[in-house]
């Protein structure tokens, strides 16, 4: 199985929707999934993932399916706070990487993540309940699609070959790559980004022996708006690259 996990387009956060730029990221990316085929699609409830969704649906003929838990909203509850150097109101992760990576941080296992010296002032009972949300949905979604949790790997009870899509978000999808990959939330918030319409493809290998663990073959790809030419690419309308 491969499991793509795609960022909405250039949005519009209020009122919730794409700008025209990111209307066009919508259909380049679309084109590039018909171009292969998806067959199954997921999308957050948010406005702006089903209207990245909504070209590649029409491409595909496929109807999206709705997952409430990928709601970013819901993750900004348990993650978003007002930072004590700015106090300005982010994500947690949005502050000095070294805060967070380091020496001292590195080889702290996934469990302890939230008991480092940068998260100490903050709700970190939220942190906790919020990474275990994902992670307890995240595993529920797999099961549904043959792919039981055992710990750090799965076991295959329902073998396949699909491609599953599933529409989301940037403090979302960066917290539950991290559940899936068993890669510490504090060390993949400081490490990876996905862009707006990005695409990463996590490979679920169906081994004999029925035990199985996702491989990052893409991570934030965006080579649909490099091969469309009526579409601008600027790294999060910052830098261009």
């Amino acid at each position: 199985m491969l499991l793509y996990i795609i960022r909405h387009a250039d949005p519009i956060y209020s009122p919730d929707s794409l700008t025209e730029k990111g209307l066009k990221q919508a259909v380049a990316l679309g084109r590039r999934l018909a171009l292969n085929g998806i067959d199954e699609i997921y999308t957050s409830p948010m406005l702006r993932a089903r209207q990245t969704a909504e070209p590649a649906c029409k491409l595909l003929g496929l109807t999206p399916k709705i997952l409430d838990w990928t709601s970013e909203s819901l993750t900004q509850d348990s993650f978003f706070v007002k930072h004590l150097e700015s106090g300005r109101t982010g994500w947690i992760f949005h502050q000095q990487v070294t805060n967070i990576k380091n020496n001292d941080t590195i080889s702290i296992p996934i469990e302890k993540t939230f008991d480092i010296d940068a998260f100490k002032d903050y709700d970190v009972a939220a942190f906790k309940s919020g990474y275990e949300r994902i992670a307890n949905e995240s595993d529920k979604f797999l099961s549904t699609l043959g792919y039981e949790r055992d710990g750090t790997v799965y076991k295959i009870t329902s073998p396949n070959n699909k491609k599953i899509a599933v529409f989301c978000h940037q403090g979302f999808g960066v917290t539950w790559l991290s559940h899936l990959l068993q890669i510490p939330p504090h060390i993949f918030w400081t490490t990876f980004n996905i862009a707006h319409s990005s695409v990463t493809i996590l490979s679920f290998d169906n081994y004999e022996n029925k035990i199985t663990a996702p491989k990052c073959l893409q991570m934030s790809d965006l080579s649909h708006l490099y091969a469309d030419e009526g579409v601008e690419f600027t790294y999060d309308n910052e830098l261009k690259l």
